[in-house]
């Protein structure tokens, strides 16, 4: 891959991304439902992975099995948004946001989905790299790889299950979700989403100098990270649980690690 290769496939990604996002916004504007918007962000993504990972010009394994761990990812993902969207009358994130921008909600949540398309550009990149990398056969990095994303799909469906039948009890309701993975970080599915988002640089990088460009892969997590944790995860969502359940929650913050899983302590975890 060249630089002049790069920077083609990284201006095509984020035409497509940008489109995508603007689909999701045309969604939500009809339906008035904004947890819509992360279901056709994962099919999107999903889909625009596996093109790229099946389009590229290596002719070894490792581009159809990154594909088909692309489509497993967005399958999961995409249809757990998809059942929980279709008990919900909206998502309490976007819905706090389109409720602050008042009567300009409209132009507002167009741009901020137009961004969203903009740092998901790292993401679509790396699985690009991932299926691009042309070292011969499977390595023990690949095979590391494909464990870690099977730990981290196991994970996050394990964490969505535990929450999903805790809320199925009525006498749950109005309390937090501290049991089993739950007890152990805040937000485990999150946790879990950005440990599969490892497995590409891991696929894409090779140590003997054989594809440079899979070190850029590194971006992919990274950036996962930077939004689960600081942006569009943890921040809102955290936000909407201390005005739902107030002291209950704040009293779950204290004990418990935000992000990455940890045993219970009375401190607060960082």
């Amino acid at each position: 891959m060249t630089g002049l290769d790069a920077a083609a496939a990284i201006g095509t990604l984020a035409v497509v991304l940008s489109l995508i996002m603007a689909g999701a916004w045309l969604v939500w504007r009809q339906s008035g439902n904004s947890g819509w918007i992360d279901m056709i962000w994962t099919f999107g993504l999903g889909a625009l992975g596996c093109g790229s990972a099946l389009l590229s010009q290596t002719g070894s394994e490792r581009r159809l099995i990154v594909g088909s761990l692309i489509v497993l990812w967005s399958l999961r993902l995409g249809l757990h948004i998809a059942h929980r969207t279709t008990k919900i009358v909206d998502d309490p994130r976007y819905a706090m946001l389109a409720k602050d921008w008042g009567q300009d909600a409209r132009r507002q949540m167009f741009w901020l989905l137009q961004k969203q398309a903009l740092v998901s550009i790292p993401l679509a990149f790396s699985m690009l790299l991932a299926a691009s990398n042309p070292a011969p056969g499977l390595r023990a990095q690949d095979i590391a790889a494909i464990l870690i994303f099977a730990v981290a799909i196991g994970g996050e469906a394990l964490a969505d299950e535990q929450l999903r039948r805790f809320r199925a009890h009525p006498e749950n309701r109005g309390s937090v979700c501290d049991t089993g993975l739950w007890r152990w970080s805040r937000h485990p599915n999150y946790f879990f989403e950005w440990l599969g988002w490892l497995a590409y640089p891991l696929f894409a990088i090779d140590f003997g100098g054989g594809f440079p460009w899979g070190f850029a892969a590194l971006a992919g997590p990274i950036c996962m990270y930077w939004l689960l944790v600081h942006v569009s995860g943890i921040p809102p969502l955290e936000e909407h649980m201390l005005r739902r359940h107030g002291s209950k929650f704040h009293d779950y913050q204290s004990k418990t690690s935000a992000f990455f899983p940890y045993p219970r302590h009375d401190a607060r975890m960082p």
